[in-house]
């Protein structure tokens, strides 16, 4: 059979259709596997800064908010608590934080920002447990010099009131202070950190 009688334009035609299509078809069913890669919005959402307004949170107590999957404990220390953090420092592991996770603007006796407010990851630094915040003192049941803190009951954990850890507990580092920054006076943003800091 002779070739003579096909049109090339219309072969050409033909070809470009036919990959034209093919590629808008494999286009088409890669576009739900590529779809699935990207992080969904419930996925961007748990690891983006959150706001959070303190104007309600009265002194000495403790507000509670989820970042990152993870209890983040904003807590309005009176001056008592503050006046409480030097009595500890002998009873500590790390009472200038130098082998904690905390911002550079952290790393002081407070840590935080403002001494008033403490902001940390409720997580105990051992197996992730969540300790409780027992501000009374004294508390012999917790330690013969307990000034008031946070205290894992699963496996003995103590925290100060800066979430400094005892020496001689099973958690290995102070509680976390993750970054944070100030918006205003009654409003802070969790998951940024404070520009200008050292």
């Amino acid at each position: 059979m002779s070739n003579e009688g096909v049109d090339a334009g219309r072969r050409r035609f033909l070809t470009l259709t036919t990959v034209a299509v093919g590629g808008v078809g494999t286009a088409a069913a890669a576009w739900p596997f590529l779809a699935s890669l990207r992080p969904s919005e419930r996925a961007k959402a748990l690891g983006a800064p959150i706001t959070v307004d303190i104007s309600k949170v009265e002194i000495g107590q403790r507000l509670t908010v989820a970042w990152r999957g993870k209890p983040v404990w904003i807590i309005r220390r009176t001056p008592e608590m503050l006046a409480s953090l030097p009595k500890v420092d002998a009873n500590l592991r790390d009472p200038n934080s130098n082998e904690s996770e905390q911002p550079a603007y952290a790393k002081n006796e407070v840590r935080a920002l403002k001494p008033e407010w403490l902001v940390m990851v409720g997580s105990c630094t051992h197996l992730g447990c969540s300790p409780t915040f027992r501000p009374d003192h004294p508390a012999p049941d917790v330690d013969s010099n307990w000034q008031g803190g946070f205290y894992c009951p699963c496996h003995g954990s103590k925290f100060d009131l800066s979430g400094r850890v005892y020496s001689g507990v099973p958690a290995p580092t102070n509680l976390v202070v993750p970054p944070y920054k100030y918006i205003n006076d009654t409003t802070l943003t969790i998951g940024e950190d404070h520009q200008g800091a050292a």
